[in-house]
């Protein structure tokens, strides 16, 4: 099965932690956190519709200025989520800067803040000088974004501050079928993305032209398969209470993979509850109790920087007890 989405780790377990994830065959992309961002180049940056940011400590949240330098003239709205005080936390950012010569400038940024059981919206505005304009709020049912074939989940976890944690949630896969297309004698093209689209959207009246000839849905329907979808879970600060495993064992459930924090060996638990971390044992139990295929230790404290396969052991010995 060919991926929907590419994901890749912008820094190394000991740096700033984030995803970028490539949405294949969109031609754009996501990102988990917005530490350290100098790993993307302008045409990677500029690929970016949404932005999740798990809390506005430093090492998640200090990118934002090089993604908002390299965006100021996309034509297209950035979207950009996270916990309750983000919007000031996007606002004391852009009164950093001045803005007399922008004015001509397309950018809009939309943020969309949880809090608590409301989702609070402002946008602000290369035109008028960033200046924030509210947009009311809407009730929050736990889903942050649903697009035409994934949705993005989100729940709230106590790192002594709220922080988000983040699913990422293909509805079905669509697999297609190389012996069948070879059997009505049809090319690979891009005729096949329209087939996909017209299955998501079940228009089942749908013509599709391929080399200039029209075929009915009817037709080409069995050509493609359908599987279930891709699942990533992104889970970072959170210290290991009862309450927040819950809440990442059910957000995290049948994931294919779950990039997850391993800031402390549980030997330093004690440590890790001062500091509202997740030690590696925990990871590993809560991976073991959602299911998820595969475990990803990130984020990890400097203070094992010698150690780290201690980390990587912990969790991977518990997730597959």
């Amino acid at each position: 099965m060919k991926p929907s989405f590419h994901v890749r780790q912008l820094n190394g377990p000991f740096e700033d932690p984030g995803l970028y994830i490539r949405l294949i065959r969109e031609g754009r992309a996501l990102m988990f956190d917005l530490g350290l961002t100098t790993s993307l180049n302008a045409r990677d940056i500029l690929k970016i519709s949404d932005i999740f940011v798990s809390h506005a400590h430093m090492d998640h949240f200090m990118g934002f200025d090089n993604i908002l330098r390299i965006s100021l003239r996309r034509e297209k709205p950035l979207r950009l989520y996270g916990p309750e005080g983000f919007i000031d936390r996007i606002q004391g950012k852009l009164n950093s800067y001045t803005w007399n010569l922008i004015e001509e400038y397309p950018l809009e940024l939309h943020v969309i803040e949880v809090n608590g059981a409301y989702l609070k919206k402002a946008v602000f505005s290369a035109s008028n000088s960033f200046r924030c304009v509210h947009y009311g709020s809407e009730p929050f049912n736990g889903m942050l974004l649903e697009e035409s074939f994934y949705a993005i989940s989100s729940v709230e976890l106590d790192h002594r501050i709220s922080c988000l944690a983040f699913s990422l949630e293909e509805d079905f896969h669509i697999n297609i079928d190389k012996a069948g297309l070879a059997k009505k004698n049809l090319p690979v093209g891009p005729w096949l993305s329209e087939l996909k689209k017209a299955v998501r959207e079940n228009r089942t009246d749908s013509l599709i032209t391929i080399d200039g000839e029209p075929y009915h849905y009817a037709e080409l329907r069995d050509v493609a398969a359908i599987s279930r979808g891709q699942k990533i879970t992104y889970v970072v600060d959170a210290v290991g209470s009862t309450r927040n495993m819950e809440k990442i064992i059910n957000l995290a459930r049948g994931s294919d993979v779950l990039y997850i924090e391993t800031y402390f060996l549980d030997e330093d638990k004690d440590r890790a509850r001062d500091r509202y971390h997740l030690t590696a044992r925990e990871a590993g139990i809560i991976a073991r109790e959602a299911g998820v295929g595969r475990l990803e230790a990130m984020h990890f404290s400097p203070k094992y920087i010698m150690k780290s396969e201690r980390l990587i052991q912990e969790a991977e010995g518990e997730f597959k007890n």
